[in-house]
């Protein structure tokens, strides 16, 4: 400043006038000014439950009398379950849960009806997978309430003494994966994700936009290189990057948190391969739109904070709306919790993650030829 400047209204006015003229001139960032707050607030709003309902549970039923009938209709009617059906077996409805198909599964025994009418106080099983507490909890809390007055209006006449009794039937929760509803585990392996989502997409993000502003994309653009061989060289060194995360990762998991590997690392390793490649892709795809690396950070952030809450990390997936659900589908992270948490928690082997890895391609593959398809050989 000169000696003798002094403070200009005119000129502050100016310069604020030249900044609108700016914002409104850069549709990216006045897009993210807006829809940010919006997205937030629809997200938050109306996508997020705590308290899941319509959960898909599934019977094994010996008994097929009427307390059994009236049991499911009850559970029913509390709207926190959602039975889809008998399953054919012990071995189908363990393999449903283990795959994440259902939440709970109801074993009614043989003879369940007669031990009730005797007074003889038969067990009722009740497996929950529970690897989110946070989405059965609100389930069992009202199941145990249930459990009291289930079968009130059937017991009835001679039955009626039942009533009063500690209740007409035993109720037996078996909390599958994570006994002891313990939170770190569920929350440590889904951090792998998130963290290779947060990373391998915003290192991608900038890798055309960089050559572009440090002057080097004409050197580039020169090479006798195809699109899919630039990014593919964009791309392969990052995924080392993502496997030494992973390391450092299930490394903390295991000593610090104490989260049980139940299933094999070196599945999980081939997995995680088609997820580090999605979300690097995704980044590239981003470079390949953004002018500069500005843009490309705020690109990467209007994509990582609905994969963050549409995922099922922070929040029970199955207590969003479908419209959310579907949404949340379309996001690597979404598969990726499931295939980790599975793995090192169920124990899941290579069938019991094919669906989800499957998707995982497929959101690769078109990810990839959006890429491809804008990467300019030429400048502008």
């Amino acid at each position: 400043m000169r000696t003798g400047d002094r403070f200009s209204v005119r000129r502050m006015v100016a310069m604020m006038v030249k900044e609108f003229v700016q914002v409104r001139r850069d549709r990216l960032t006045f897009a993210m000014m807006v829809g940010i707050p919006l997205m937030q607030l629809v997200l938050f709003g109306y996508a997020i439950n705590s308290d899941p309902k319509h959960l898909p549970t599934v019977v094994l039923d010996a008994d097929h009398e009427v307390f059994g009938r009236t049991l499911l209709a009850s559970m029913q009617a509390s709207q926190y379950f959602q039975v889809l059906g008998e399953a054919n077996g012990e071995t189908e409805a363990d393999r449903l849960l283990a795959e994440g198909r259902v939440q709970f599964v109801v074993s009614i025994p043989a003879g369940f009806s007669r031990h009730v009418a005797r007074g003889d106080r038969p067990a009722l099983l009740v497996e929950a997978d529970a690897t989110d507490p946070a989405a059965t909890s609100g389930a069992l809390a009202a199941l145990r309430v249930l459990s009291a007055d289930a079968l009130d209006h059937d017991l009835g006449g001679p039955l009626a003494p039942l009533k009063s009794t500690a209740g007409p039937f035993e109720l037996r929760l078996h909390s599958r994966y994570n006994q002891e509803a313990n939170f770190q585990f569920n929350i440590v392996p889904g951090l792998m994700g998130v963290v290779l989502t947060m990373t391998m997409v915003v290192m991608t993000s900038l890798a055309v936009t960089r050559e572009r502003e440090r002057g080097t994309m004409e050197n580039l653009l020169v090479m006798p290189l195809t699109p899919l061989e630039v990014m593919l060289g964009k791309i392969i060194p990052y995924v080392m990057v993502g496997y030494a995360q992973m390391a450092v990762i299930v490394v903390a998991a295991r000593l610090l948190f104490d989260v049980p590997i139940m299933g094999s690392l070196a599945l999980l390793t081939v997995a995680s391969v088609v997820f580090i490649a999605t979300n690097l892709a995704i980044g590239f795809t981003f470079s390949t739109i953004a002018r500069n690396q500005m843009q490309a950070m705020q690109m990467s952030f209007f994509f990582f904070l609905p994969s963050l809450l549409l995922s099922g990390f922070m929040f029970p997936f199955r207590g969003m709306p479908q419209w959310a659900q579907v949404v949340g589908e379309a996001f690597p992270l979404t598969h990726f919790l499931r295939i980790v948490r599975g793995i090192m928690l169920k124990g899941n082997g290579a069938a019991d993650i094919a669906a989800e890895v499957g998707a995982l391609a497929v959101i690769l593959l078109v990810t990839s030829v959006i890429a491809i398809s804008r990467y300019r050989e030429t400048l502008d």
